[in-house]
């Protein structure tokens, strides 16, 4: 039996109900526009598997509504070392306890636990809905500039029109394939094993990340939870060997108390990236559009900085009528950051392998010497909240260094509360102003339907005025995700040469009305 579903019941197909899928379903709801997520499991995925996130991911969950509950369940770690053959460090690269995020540069946790919290979220969001159990079987436009989604339970097939999709189907995306998209290859291929234990004894680890750069055995430790650890190991070709030989060097001498392996999986770590992410009104994200090898615990994070670009401009487009062009930044402004951090976690593989080739001793010993540099690691160890590329919404230039960088989250005073800053600016554009804001700033922000936000109203502990002064900026143009768009640089009056963005925030075109809010029971699809 076939069933179809009104296409005015779907403005959002997403496909995946992994962290990616979820967190994007959730940031859309905020912004008033309803979702379907169809899963091919019937729960979360109860082993380890992501473990750590940075402050920037922490902030994007918060703006889902479960900052406070994950941080209950996360731990700050100290950020990486580089270890000899001999385990003798060779580079510490540090991670602040307090981010420029309102966050630690980075959390351990496991990923079960987050994703039941996401999951939660979800079941109270009368925006989503969560179809589990179900096979997606085909993606395809139809002539009336919608997407028709075919998925298969055990009831049969069933089609729903959808104004986009959301692939967050994972590496073998179906999504990726309907689009036509294919992977470019970044070169760097290796099968490593995978151990996830749970033991009682004392384990040392600097409760951070440890790499072990070893071409005999290259390896990656961290603790996870009070009890819990990650080890990952490259074997060569054929190799087995006992799960506690392998860790034994972490290990008290003689250990044989309480060791319980939860996982032991061999794993392909690739570097891979999408030649396209978007088709349409048809969306890459995640490991769909992206495979990065997990030296610098960035595959996750990445993910989700997908879901927050794009979820904001979509919802624009969809309720507030921004011009179908918004959607073109999406891929413009992610692709070049998720280039970038594959390229170094490529890196960071090298160089705890060091290699096969002829020059690999070489790059070794380079290596060792740079790893001594004054100040390298420091730079290594800085923020991976990269600043976006110059592009219709990100007006960089010699005057604006600001533009394309995150606004800080400092703890501010909202009427005699302290908090954090983005719980007092909300999901819209802000415009933040070094003093009082003139009367040009103000009609501006009253044509975004937002108010001009003078930095001094928030008393926060200077950081933001700080922020300013050091980028030259009297005024910001904060986009939803906390993005300079547009400076007005020290001495200026105002923004200039606006119309370029402007036009992509508005259009005569008028959005696709909403649908009423309805039961979620009315939402499941039924026999004609």
């Amino acid at each position: 039996m076939t069933v179809e579903k009104h296409p005015s019941d779907t403005p959002v197909v997403i496909i995946g109900a992994g962290p990616v899928g979820v967190t994007a379903a959730l940031l859309l709801a905020r912004r008033g526009v309803r979702s379907v997520v169809l899963e091919r499991h019937q729960e979360v995925y109860p082993l380890p598997r992501a473990l750590v996130v940075d402050d920037e991911v922490r902030r994007i969950l918060q703006a889902v509504g479960v900052g406070e509950e994950f941080a209950a369940l996360a731990r700050p770690g100290n950020g990486l070392r580089l270890l000899d053959a001999r385990h003798r460090v060779m580079a510490e690269f540090r991670r602040a306890e307090h981010g420029p995020h309102g966050y630690p540069q980075t959390s351990m946790f496991e990923q079960p636990a987050l994703e039941r919290l996401l999951r939660d979220a979800l079941a109270r969001r009368p925006e989503c809905e969560l179809l589990s159990g179900v096979e997606v079987t085909r993606i395809a436009p139809d002539s009336e500039g919608l997407v028709r989604v075919t998925y298969r339970d055990e009831t049969g097939d069933h089609h729903l029109w959808a104004d986009a999709v959301l692939g967050c189907d994972g590496a073998n995306s179906l999504t990726r394939e309907s689009i036509g998209a294919v992977w470019e290859d970044l070169r760097f291929e290796e099968r490593w094993t995978v151990v996830d234990a749970r033991t009682t004894a004392d384990v040392r680890c600097w409760e951070g990340v440890d790499q072990v750069c070893d071409p005999d055995r290259p390896a990656t430790f961290m603790r996870v939870g009070e009890d819990s650890y990650r080890w990952e190991f490259r074997l060569r070709e054929g190799e087995e060997l006992p799960v506690r030989e392998l860790v034994a060097p972490w290990l008290p001498p003689s250990y044989d108390g309480h060791f319980e392996v939860v996982r032991e999986t061999a794993y392909t770590f690739r570097a891979r990236i999408a030649d396209r992410w978007r088709r349409g009104r048809v969306f890459l994200l995640g490991d769909a559009a992206h495979l990065t090898p997990p030296f610098i615990g960035q595959g996750l994070c990445a993910g989700l900085r997908d879901a927050y670009n794009l979820s904001w401009k979509l919802a624009r487009v969809l309720r507030q009528g921004g011009d179908e062009r918004l959607l073109d930044t999406y891929e413009s402004e992610r692709k070049p950051h998720a280039r970038h951090l594959i390229r170094l976690a490529v890196a960071m593989g090298w160089a705890m392998t060091g290699g096969q080739d002829g020059a690999a001793a070489l790059r070794r010993r380079a290596l060792a010497v740079l790893c001594r540099v004054p100040g390298l690691t420091g730079a290594f160890g800085g923020s991976l909240s990269l600043p976006l590329t110059p592009g219709p919404l990100v007006r960089r230039g010699a005057r604006r260094p600001l533009a394309g960088t995150h606004c800080p989250q400092p703890w501010v005073d909202a009427d005699g509360r302290r908090t954090r800053l983005d719980e007092v600016l909300g999901d819209a554009f802000t415009v933040l102003t070094a003093a009082e804001p003139s009367p040009s700033l103000t009609a501006l922000a009253h044509g975004l339907g937002v108010r001009a936000v003078p930095v001094a109203e928030l008393r926060d502990d200077g950081t933001l005025a700080a922020w300013l002064r050091a980028g030259r900026a009297d005024a910001v143009l904060l986009r939803p995700d906390r993005v300079v768009l547009d400076v007005v640089p020290a001495g200026a009056a105002a923004f200039t040469d606006t119309t370029g963005w402007a036009a992509l925030l508005h259009t005569t075109r008028s959005p696709r009305p909403s649908p009423p809010t309805v039961e979620k029971s009315l939402l499941r699809s039924a026999a004609p």
